[in-house]
């Protein structure tokens, strides 16, 4: 779930007043089931309307990078060349390219390690 700032919270309300085809003076026609339903998307400071997030949000393209990109990733620096990199997980610590040369580096130790082992138990 998105959760928006309050200078969010008041574009996407803005936008839902002036652009949402199924708001109709603040009531939702989606959820209309013969009594009228406030608009969820109106007072909620999460994007919980799917119409309004695909059909309505795509038009403030600036608004649209700014909420969609600030809850999917974030940027990190990488440990080694200090390059920012999109992390796919809250663990992450490496860049892509070193990344590969740290995995690499620590399977062969790990290989190394494992041999001696064998070795010295025969």
């Amino acid at each position: 779930m998105i959760r928006l700032d309050e200078k969010q919270y008041r574009a996407v309300k803005k936008m839902t007043r002036a652009a949402c085809a199924n708001n109709d003076c603040g009531n939702c026609l989606l959820l209309d089931d013969g009594e009228t339903c406030v608009c969820v998307q109106s007072i909620s400071y999460s994007l919980l309307c799917r119409y309004f997030r695909e059909a309505v949000l795509p038009a403030d393209r600036q608004l649209c990078e700014q909420i969609t990109r600030s809850g999917e990733t974030d940027l990190k620096r990488c440990a080694v060349c200090g390059s920012t990199f999109a992390a796919g997980s809250n663990r992450a610590k490496y860049c892509p390219d070193c990344a590969a040369k740290i995995r690499r580096r620590q399977k062969a130790e790990s290989e190394r390690n494992r041999r001696l082992r064998i070795r010295t138990t025969t």
